[in-house]
């Protein structure tokens, strides 16, 4: 078993302090990880606040929360849909307004391989637009509300970055020529990856104390494929969960729940974190392999550019 900084064990939840008057705001958080990450910041006293499309689903959660961990766990939940950045503008309205700061703003929430291109309310190619530019523009929103607290934004990235073409088709974004289901994918989550180092760079450079994580599930049993994949990867994804190729959807929680509560010291803005056993999909969390491309400074400098110019939303610092 593969040793990490936090011990043979990794890093586990038993290392949170309590965080009573501590707020967290998580994408994504009625299912799979972000739900785990709910109920793990919660029962350490945490408010947690999730951004969800669906309102059905958000109501169980909340009532399955409160019943797991009794009616005064502080949870909420306001609509936001990714796929509408009209959306995300009024979610990240509501929680500029109503929220006193943000400690931790967590972008867990994703989709995944799409089995035919489809695109968002704003004619983006739908992974890209949901898993990239939703959440560029939410962090951008809520920036200054988590720069008051001195707080973190955490981007839950993929090992599926490694997985594509290993760059940005800055000319061909939507992927008209070449779609496919899963590089295409990877191509979204190695925006989302590239976007965070980019934004570390430029919060370093406006002298602001505002921490920017990149972390990674493994591979995780989540609702994820079966949310937004085709037959056969769904298939494919449900036979290897019940391997141990695949960990529960607690454990795929813990990276990014570690990336926004562990102490400064014990992490590296410029690190990738996630589990570091097999493949990187499974075992103790702590720093994983990066491959150089993800941080390739042109081309996040030109990201950066075209996500400002495609949200119509400029970063202030």
């Amino acid at each position: 078993m593969p040793t990490t900084q936090y011990g043979k064990q990794g890093w586990t939840p038993a290392r949170i302090e309590d965080l009573n008057g501590k707020t967290f705001v998580i994408t994504g958080a009625n299912t799979g990880a972000g739900f785990e990450a709910s109920r793990i910041l919660l029962s350490k006293g945490a408010e947690v606040v999730m951004l969800n499309r669906n309102e059905q689903k958000s109501n169980k959660a909340i009532a399955d929360l409160k019943g797991a961990l009794g009616a005064s766990a502080k949870v909420s939940f306001i609509k936001m849909d990714l796929s509408e950045l009209a959306s995300v503008g009024s979610a990240a309205a509501d929680l500029n307004k109503t929220l006193p700061k943000i400690d931790a703003l967590m972008c867990n929430a994703a989709i995944a391989q799409v089995p035919k291109q489809t695109f968002t309310t704003d004619g983006f190619e739908s992974q890209l637009g949901v898993n990239h530019y939703g959440h560029f523009l939410l962090c951008g929103l809520l920036y200054e509300k988590v720069e008051q607290s001195n707080g973190r934004i955490v981007v839950v990235g993929s090992e599926g970055y490694k997985m594509g073409i290993k760059t940005i088709q800055f000319d061909d974004m939507n992927w008209d020529k070449n779609y496919h289901p899963m590089n295409t994918y990877c191509h979204s989550k190695l925006a989302q990856i590239m976007f965070a180092y980019e934004l570390q760079d430029r919060i370093k450079a406006a002298n602001k104390d505002v921490q920017v994580y990149v972390c990674h599930p493994g591979a995780s049993a989540t609702s994820l494929i079966k949310n937004s994949g085709g037959l056969k990867d769904r298939i494919l994804f449900g036979l290897m969960s019940m391997t141990p190729l695949v960990q529960s959807a607690e454990r795929g929680a813990y990276p990014e729940v570690m990336c926004a509560t562990e102490a400064e010291e014990n992490l590296n803005e410029k690190a990738y974190y996630g589990p570091t056993g097999r493949m990187q999909w499974t075992g103790p969390v702590g720093k994983c392999k990066l491959e150089p491309h993800a941080q390739d400074k042109a081309v996040a400098t030109t990201l950066w550019t075209i996500s400002e110019k495609e949200t119509n939303f400029k970063w202030n610092f």
